[in-house]
């Protein structure tokens, strides 16, 4: 935790998007599961890491379990945040109870968790369209698995009030980081996966209402003490676009006022806009952080290989952004590697647009994207 000029406390904090670790991932790594997949069109897991491969060259395999985060390591190395938080989308588990008509079967073999450790990961967020690709079975793994791991998770439980309650993390000078998850249908969650009194499930919105905003502040008011920070961690809208719906923006903005201290936004494949509403920000859209879709065609517009690590930091008093540190990354080989300089400015001319719709903006500098 940094000092100020003034000697106040600053909170930094670690953010990504989607981290899915399943199907060619899990395949690369040292223990791969059943490659057994349900896809429409694919079949086996394995497909995924040949169409990586004649992408972009051999990936050797097996390989260690630091291999996929790559030079995030060195990143998250130096800069040492105060807590490392992810959306985990992948089911753990060696199930083989695929949910039914989904299509998209998400899995990584329990062994292979290590992988998240190698990163020194705090909080999982599970609430989303993925972590129950294996069934109830394979969530109750899952999350059996993270805690074994010593990973905190949040918006995924064995009842909905497992589900509901937040990841507490502990931080310097005896603070704590609430992380609250939850996720909506406009993200792909069937309303089947909602947690229930006596069933496992995610934490389910079944809708962006005033009414919902007005539940979830009451749940912080429950869990919270004076002094904590909450972090909203929501799983919703679509794979691709920059748009950001009114609904969602009053909805995040409603958050914010009724006390979260930053909104962390995912589910799109690639980077959307941010905003910063009351000294706090709003990420509506961190994009894929680590994937398999090396190789596939289509929406390559959007540049959905390029992501980025967010650096928010936070007066630890009052939760209110100070600054925004964003480190460019690119996939490769099934890896994160520094993304060059021409990414880096498609990135920050794309991001500064975006966010320019919020009345926020960035500045690149040395490589990096920041807003100070």
């Amino acid at each position: 935790m940094a000092e100020t000029e003034i000697g106040q406390r600053q909170l930094q904090l670690f953010l990504c998007g989607d981290v899915m670790t399943g199907r060619g991932i899990d395949q690369i790594l040292p223990h791969p599961g059943d490659p057994i997949i349900h896809e429409p069109y694919v079949r086996n897991a394995r497909d995924y890491l040949r169409l990586a491969e004649i992408a972009n060259g051999p990936i050797p395999h097996p390989v260690d379990f630091g291999y996929i985060w790559g030079d995030a390591l060195d990143v998250l190395e130096a800069a040492a945040p105060d807590a490392r938080i992810i959306n985990l989308e992948t089911s753990i588990t060696t199930s083989a109870d695929y949910w039914p008509r989904k299509g998209i079967n998400y899995r990584m073999h329990p062994a292979n968790t290590p992988c998240l450790t190698a990163a020194r990961i705090d909080c999982c967020v599970l609430a989303n369209n993925h972590v129950i690709d294996w069934g109830y079975s394979g969530l109750e793994e899952t999350l059996e698995t993270l805690r074994k791991a010593g990973l905190k998770t949040a918006g995924a439980g064995r009842d909905r009030e497992e589900a509901a309650a937040p990841a507490v993390l502990d931080l310097p000078g005896g603070q704590r980081l609430l992380v609250f998850g939850f996720g909506t249908g406009s993200s792909g969650i069937p309303d089947d996966w909602a947690a229930g009194e006596e069933r496992s499930g995610v934490n389910l919105l079944e809708a962006l209402s005033q009414r919902n905003v007005d539940r979830l502040a009451e749940e912080k008011r429950e869990y919270a003490a004076p002094g904590d920070l909450c972090i909203a961690s929501i799983h919703w809208g679509g794979n691709w676009g920059y748009a950001i719906s009114a609904e969602q923006q009053a909805f995040a903005r409603a958050l914010i006022e009724a006390g979260f201290d930053l909104i962390h936004g995912h589910s799109s494949h690639h980077v959307k806009g941010f905003e910063i509403h009351r000294g706090r920000l709003i990420l509506y859209g961190c994009g894929d952080f680590l994937n398999d879709y090396e190789g596939i065609g289509g929406h390559d517009a959007y540049r959905g290989d390029l992501s980025l690590m967010y650096f928010p930091f936070l007066d630890s008093g009052t939760g209110r952004l100070e600054r925004l540190r964003m480190v460019p990354m690119r996939t490769r080989r099934f890896r994160l590697e520094r993304a060059g300089p021409a990414d880096t400015e498609w990135l920050a001319s794309m991001l500064d647009r975006e966010a320019g719709r919020f009345g926020a903006g960035v500045i690149l500098r040395n490589g990096e994207l920041c807003t100070d």
